[in-house]
């Protein structure tokens, strides 16, 4: 892995319009965590959203800038994470032309949700190659940042190990360079005797005997040889590793914690089952949809006893509620000594509390449109300097760099 990239994080999402709190305590909680502990790179994945609304590209360049607004209401800081727009970005997609050059179909034809896409949206026509390659372009969108971690749920691992496996098909394909030796015994002295001596172990340690506790022992000793470029450090990784130059690092995924945020009605908050709370809603139209909210249907009268772990309410409140409340409400419920009213109010009092600071300033940034774009424009430029090495890289190790 690229020594140097181990801190870059890469993270999207499609632009799906405004954002609901499935969104919020999904993903965009983590990414504010994150953007505080890593260099963080996060794009609308414009270019994805095609890959199901091919056929209703009007509605995307709305629900870009909706989604954006959210982010910065949210606390995506610009100034602590690189926001930008996938296809202001061209480098990605001459990343995944040249990576499916060297992928196999196989591969992406195997990952898990390419079926399962296709039968969850079977209204739509998903038989196209843009549908099947977007793992490629994925792998391309992390691979042109050169993007140590990607945060992802335990159902997108697949996706990051693709990346890995054409990261490393194309290390092996093409990290070869025709005076490779030379450069490794270059790069190799300038590490001093007592540090050579080390390294050379180091290789030995892992290529004879297989202890990988060598490679990240390695990976430290490199970082900290300031007199070593970018370029000899993963030269020296790769020769470590018995591979050649590392051209593309492969990305680790940094497995988050998802949080379940339930829907009104107890299922995932999703807009394709109509039960999401936007975090731009009203307040009065969010009270009306907790107050009317189904509950236990045991409970048809006051008197009725209930059963929490069967009420969706219930669900709020381990999002939301402390243990002492969440006691409350359960005792309370199984011995019908509060009504289903009583139950929600300390939930939507909860709801209205975390959302006031985000609508606030979600209408600040809607009425100057101006600073949102130049927000945006700046990230562009930062992604697309990176994208550019990245890219000048790849095409040199596949002689294509013409002169």
């Amino acid at each position: 892995m690229n020594v140097a990239a181990n801190t870059r994080v890469l993270s999207g999402m499609r632009p799906t319009g405004r954002l609901h709190l499935g969104h919020y305590h999904g993903v965009l909680k983590n990414w504010i965590a994150l953007q505080h502990e890593y260099e963080c790179f996060f794009f609308v994945a414009d270019w994805h959203a095609l890959t199901t609304h091919y056929e209703t590209p009007n509605i995307i360049p709305e629900n870009v800038w909706d989604m954006v607004v959210d982010w910065l209401a949210a606390g995506i800081n610009q100034g602590s994470a690189t926001l930008f727009i996938q296809s202001k970005i061209p480098e990605h997609a001459e990343l995944h032309l040249l990576l499916s050059m060297l992928t196999p179909l196989s591969w992406l034809e195997r990952v898990p949700s390419f079926k399962d896409q296709q039968e969850r949206l079977q209204e739509r026509d998903l038989a196209t190659y843009g549908f099947l390659g977007y793992p490629l372009l994925q792998s391309a969108d992390i691979l042109i940042y050169k993007a140590g971690l990607v945060p992802v749920g335990e159902d997108q691992v697949a996706h990051v190990e693709l990346t890995r496996e054409v990261a490393r098909r194309f290390n092996h394909l093409y990290g070869i360079e025709p005076d490779f030796a030379t450069q490794v015994e270059q790069a190799i002295k300038k590490l001093g005797r007592k540090n050579a001596k080390l390294y050379k172990n180091l290789r030995s340690n892992y290529q004879q005997q297989g202890d990988h506790e060598a490679i990240a022992v390695a990976q430290a000793l490199l970082a900290n040889q300031q007199n070593l470029t970018v370029k000899e450090q993963e030269l020296l990784l790769g020769f470590l590793e018995g591979s050649g130059r590392v051209i593309l690092p492969e990305p680790q995924p940094l497995l988050t914690k998802t949080a379940k945020m339930p829907g009104l009605d107890g299922q995932k908050m999703s807009k394709s089952y109509a039960n999401t709370i936007a975090l731009r809603d009203e307040p009065s139209k969010i009270e009306k949809a907790l107050r009317t909210m189904p509950t236990d249907p045991a409970r048809v009268r006051r008197t009725d006893p209930g059963e929490p772990d069967k009420c969706p309410v219930y669900q709020f409140h381990e999002v939301y509620s402390n243990m002492d409340v969440k006691q409350w409400v359960a005792e309370g419920c199984r011995t019908a000594r509060i009504g289903c009213l009583d139950c929600k109010r300390p939930v939507i009092d909860a709801v209205l509390a975390e959302l006031a600071p985000i609508q606030q300033r979600a209408a600040e940034f809607a009425a100057q449109p101006e600073l949102v774009r130049n927000i945006i424009n700046e990230g562009c430029e930062v992604a697309r300097e990176t994208a550019r090495w990245t890219l000048d890289e790849v095409k040199h190790a596949m002689f294509l760099n013409y002169r």
